[in-house]
């Protein structure tokens, strides 16, 4: 058994302790609390007591939307001012690889962890990044993407993803799943085929993420299909919803409590509500939308809506780094009204919950895994949860040991 003492502990799940402690026992949480009293175990075991002088322990961070088999292309996508020009730029890109190299991403997994993350939400069309997280301390969400507009035969399509899923080696804190990757690039009988087979597993989807994309489900012209037609990809079977991104979802069966609407950066208040109403997530990524020309999201109509918010870094092709703390700083950046704590929720629990990890991570509780951070604070910091949102850096990090 470990107890580790630190100036302020923050359990999400209850108010932040003044000269806490953590026990955990064989990488489990015990108990918390605060004050100089050791608790006493029932079998007398004895307990090793860490002091860690002035920093902050709290659960390790959940970043809910990357892509890590796109860590190779860091630096290599210049920022845009259009997601669809973006886009085309990272297609071209790809075409020229010849399959997603191991070494980015396992930098990539490394540098996650070093920044304090314990769970991602990871959107995958190549899985080549399934054994490197089985081999890391990193678990999360595996989302088996899809595209496919014209898609002839949608059913095969997913029986072939599931078939990928069924031979992958298990990992305990590692789930997969079968997505689709958005509105504009998913045809319908595709969309309902993956709703088909969601089960209760975790369903990701880029959700309302530019000004082109609420064009396109409208009245089908715009830079979306301009993209699709170049692309060869264009359906002229295919009738334009007229309606917005959360409905079209809805009517394909995928608004549910287990969707996570990432970006939703052009979604209107009626839309938001309705995934609130659902108990969707929501999840933010500012600084990559910035890269991309998506448009800056509205982190505090998010919080305003009720909707369950979860934040995510996004992929390195559009971010320069896979730190949840440098994505609150954004976000903070955007919502100065929004509650500090209700941002670490965003980046602790709700984002645990979103992936399906409710029960495991996101919160300092007895039962769950003590998979903790410690940061380094101030001397005679105050307010802990503000300074969290600051820009946190790695060197600032240390995980805790509770072996």
């Amino acid at each position: 058994m470990i107890l580790h003492r630190a100036a302020w502990v923050l359990p999400i799940a209850a108010p932040p302790l003044r000269r806490g402690w953590v026990l955990t026992d064989r990488n489990r949480i015990v108990t918390c609390g605060s004050g100089p009293e050791i608790p006493a175990h029932r079998d007398g075991r004895a307990t090793e007591v860490v002091d860690l002088g002035e920093a902050v322990i709290l659960p390790g961070l959940v970043n809910a939307h990357t892509h890590l088999e796109l860590s190779w292309m860091r630096d290599r996508v210049p920022p845009g001012d259009s997601m669809p020009a973006w886009a085309s730029r990272l297609l071209a890109l790809r075409r020229t690889a010849d399959g997603d190299p191991a070494a980015p991403i396992a930098d990539a997994i490394r540098q996650a962890r070093a920044a304090g993350t314990s769970l991602v939400g990871d959107v995958t069309n190549s899985m080549a990044a399934y054994g490197l997280l089985a081999d890391s301390d990193l678990g999360g969400a595996v989302f088996r993407e899809l595209i496919g507009f014209s898609a002839e035969d949608p059913e095969h399509l997913v029986a072939r993803a599931q078939t990928e899923l069924d031979v992958l080696q298990p990992a305990p804190w590692l789930r997969a799943s079968i997505v689709p990757h958005a509105p504009y690039s998913v045809a319908p009988d595709l969309l309902r085929a993956i709703a088909r087979v969601a089960g209760d597993g975790r369903i990701s989807v880029h959700v309302g993420e530019s000004p082109e994309e609420i064009q396109f489900l409208r009245d089908g012209t715009g830079a979306w299909r301009e993209l699709l037609e170049g692309l060869g990809a264009w359906n002229d079977r295919w009738t334009p919803p007229n309606c917005g991104p959360v409905e079209y979802l809805d009517r394909m069966g995928l608004v549910s409590s287990r969707l996570l609407a990432v970006h939703a950066t052009q979604l209107a208040d009626t839309e938001l509500a309705h995934l609130a109403a659902a108990g969707a997530a929501v999840v933010a990524c500012p600084r990559s939308n910035r890269w991309t020309g998506a448009g800056a999201p509205p982190i505090e109509r998010f919080y305003a809506s009720g909707v369950h918010v979860a934040i995510g870094t996004d992929s390195l092709a559009s971010v320069e780094d896979l730190s949840v703390f440098g994505e609150l700083a954004a976000v903070r950046r955007l919502a100065p009204s929004v509650p500090a704590a209700r941002l670490i929720q965003s980046a602790t629990v709700v984002g645990a919950a979103a992936l399906g990890f409710a029960t495991e991570f996101g919160t300092i509780e007895e039962g769950k895994r003590a998979d903790l951070i410690a940061v380094r604070l101030p001397v005679g910091m105050e307010d802990v949860e503000e300074y969290l949102l600051s820009g946190i850096q790695p060197g600032e990090i240390r995980w805790l040991d509770s072996e």
